[in-house]
């Protein structure tokens, strides 16, 4: 491997550029002409604009991206998260074009791109798995008839793709056909896939993802987990490792659940096995696997030393892993999405340019981010601006470290997420580790005041 391809865009780019560089490999970045004075296209040793603004009309091109990778001499496709990232005719495109898709095999793909397939896999290899579809569906009617079946309420979910696109919660069965179209049209213009599977609705658990690794020689590990209860209509605003609900037999069984996935996959490169936990009852069900890496993933780097972009080049490479099984964990590390969303206001997105950006510095901080003082946030893409991680010897110490840096982050231009992060981190419930997956929607008034 001499030249990497980077199909993505914003921090995820940026941080493939890097991790190429450290590496000793060369990197090619790839732009709308929205993202001309992005600064992975700066970075990269060479960059190359894909089309106009629309995502489908340049990031999602894929006959255009792997084009350009042949043509530029690339020898491998990095991806990234969303976009193509799980698409597995992308990564038989790249493969048949003679591209190193950094990433599993197609077949494992599109074996857990279909999460209804994914649920049956899982199954059959021992792991609790919630109530749902048997497989997806793109047609209301049909699939109204299994959701009876399945039980209300209900989450009607994009069988490929994630972030939270594809997503509704439907209470009743006279919203089903209307929430059905919306989903299937969301998950189609995002991931151009416009299948939907049902999954039965479970409204105070946690989201708890355990990180994955394989590599060519038939080394599987885990990286321990991650928890991501804090969410707003199923969009992750915040993550921590480890898990402040998991008692170590839970944290056990449910690593060894994630890692016996992997093995039965024969999964190479990263990947997220992600579970539902209710605390009341200690019991936890698998809801998917994600075969990328997660925007969450610097909360495990924090965690474990590791650095996951870099391994997953080097593994792409048919390297064997460069660690083995990680020790227990010790410390806390915590990740905030700052978005250009205002969360006064429904979280509606705010583009516009920014006239100050001043991220906080400073021992057991970190923050993995494209926009600079200047920078125009374009209205057509994600709206994340940056990820602040933070780490402390425990989750108290990592607390009050992310709090003086949020203080210290100065933002001018457009509306952030710095103080949803600042008033979350404040509230007892959050001490206490008692967030769940809808609280944040629950608890909308309270915290937008």
């Amino acid at each position: 491997m001499r030249r990497v391809f980077i199909a993505n865009r914003g921090e995820i780019a940026l941080r493939a550029v890097r991790a190429c560089r450290l590496l000793g490999l060369q990197s090619v970045a790839v732009h709308s002409t929205a993202d001309a004075n992005s600064p992975h296209v700066w970075a990269a040793d060479h960059a190359v604009c894909i089309g106009p603004p629309p995502s489908d009309a340049s990031y999602l091109c894929a006959a255009a991206l792997i084009n350009a990778a042949v043509l530029l001499q690339c020898d491998a496709i990095y991806p990234g998260y969303g976009f193509l990232s799980e698409n597995s005719e992308f990564a038989a495109q790249c493969r048949s074009a003679g591209l190193t898709f950094i990433g599993p095999s197609e077949e494992v793909i599109a074996s857990m791109g279909d999460k209804a397939a994914a649920r049956r896999m899982a199954a059959a290899h021992g792991l609790p798995v919630a109530p749902g579809s048997e497989r997806s569906f793109t047609d209301a009617a049909e699939a109204a008839a299994v959701a009876h079946q399945v039980g209300f309420p209900l989450l009607l979910k994009a069988s490929g793709g994630g972030g939270g696109r594809g997503i509704r919660i439907v209470e009743e069965a006279n919203r089903f056909a209307p929430l059905f179209e919306q989903a299937s049209a969301e998950a189609g213009a995002a991931f151009g896939q416009p299948e939907i599977y049902l999954e039965r609705f479970f409204p105070e658990v946690h989201h708890i993802e355990v990180q994955v690794f394989g590599d060519s020689r038939g080394n599987y590990v885990h990286l321990w987990e991650r928890d991501c209860s804090v969410q707003r209509r199923h969009q992750k605003l915040l993550e921590e490792a480890p898990s402040p609900v998991l008692d170590e037999a839970t944290r056990s069984a449910i690593t060894d659940a994630a890692l016996a996935l992997a093995r039965a996959l024969h999964y190479e490169n990263a990947g997220t096995v992600e579970f539902i936990y209710d605390p009341s009852t200690g019991k936890f069900f698998f809801i998917e696997m994600n075969t990328r890496i997660q925007v969450e993933h610097p909360v495990t780097e924090m965690l474990t030393g590791t650095d996951l972009v870099c391994e997953q080049i080097r593994v792409a490479a048919r390297e064997p892993l460069s660690f083995r099984q990680v020790p227990p964990h010790s410390g806390c590390a915590i990740e905030m999405r700052i978005n250009a969303e205002d969360a006064d206001c429904g979280f509606r997105p705010s583009p516009g340019t920014l006239e100050r950006w001043r991220p906080p510095k400073g021992r057991n901080i970190r923050i993995d981010t494209h926009a600079y003082e200047g920078y125009v946030v374009p209205p057509y893409y994600d709206s994340m601006l940056a990820k602040l991680i933070v780490s402390g010897a425990d989750r108290s110490a990592a607390i009050a470290t992310a709090r003086t840096a949020l203080s210290c982050f100065s933002v001018a231009g457009v509306a952030t997420t710095i103080p949803f992060h600042q008033r979350m981190l404040q509230r007892p419930e959050f001490a206490r580790g008692e967030v769940h997956t809808s609280w944040v929607d629950q608890q909308q008034q309270p915290m937008a005041a």
